[in-house]
């Protein structure tokens, strides 16, 4: 069994949330709330319950909503090469996404993803060098626009990267750590070139995993 706590601070607004986890043969159970759940005493609101077989199947309750969330995962060969194939559908919203990654090396994949009906399509690849420097680029054929990333991999915890998204000229930076000794957190600031007043809004995330 293991427990997750997740802390998001930010200038205007700061949440909590749980995860506990529970291994049962093939298939993990999950549950989950928010600080919701129980900032006015106990209720529903934040509750979701998962069941999972990785690597294959997800499935998600929305409790208080009533509404269910299908995650089924396939991995297929082309020309020898993995392609993970991936099909999400929300019952209540009646919303299907479609999503695809081809790995073509070690180095460098390509990946699509697509919203049935919506015409929301985007297509990224994605280029890792040296094994510690990625540079990422997707286009959206939405809104007719690219965003940029380049993120590197510092000693073996950290993780340091930048963004833009080119239609809505925002920027972004972000520091992550991924460590078992010290928790896992990450440190996020963006700042939108678009507006006459710029002001960065900044975020902290916190997570710690513990194991019963």
């Amino acid at each position: 069994m293991k427990a997750t706590i997740k802390g998001r601070y930010g200038a205007d607004k700061s949440s909590a949330s749980a995860t506990l986890a529970l291994n049962a043969g093939d298939v993990k159970l999950r549950a989950s709330m928010s600080d919701a759940t129980v900032a006015n005493g106990p209720s529903l609101n934040g509750l979701a319950l998962s069941l999972e077989k990785p690597g294959s199947l997800i499935v998600d309750y929305d409790v208080p909503r009533r509404d269910v969330r299908f995650q089924f995962m396939n991995t297929i060969k082309v020309s020898d090469k993995p392609l993970n194939l991936t099909y999400i559908h929300w019952r209540g919203d009646n919303r299907t996404i479609l999503d695809g990654t081809l790995v073509v090396d070690s180095a460098n994949k390509v990946s699509a993803n697509y919203v049935l009906g919506s015409g929301n399509c985007k297509l990224k690849y994605t280029y890792v060098h040296g094994g510690v420097r990625t540079f990422e680029q997707c286009y959206d054929f939405s809104k007719n626009s690219w965003d940029f990333a380049v993120s590197q991999r510092v000693y073996a915890d950290d993780v340091f990267k930048a963004s833009y998204q080119t239609s809505n000229k925002l920027l972004g930076l972000e520091w992550c750590r991924d460590s078992k000794s010290t928790g896992t957190f990450k440190i996020s600031a963006s700042l939108n070139l678009a507006e006459e007043v710029k002001m960065p809004k900044i975020i902290a995330e916190s997570m710690w995993n513990f194991e019963m």
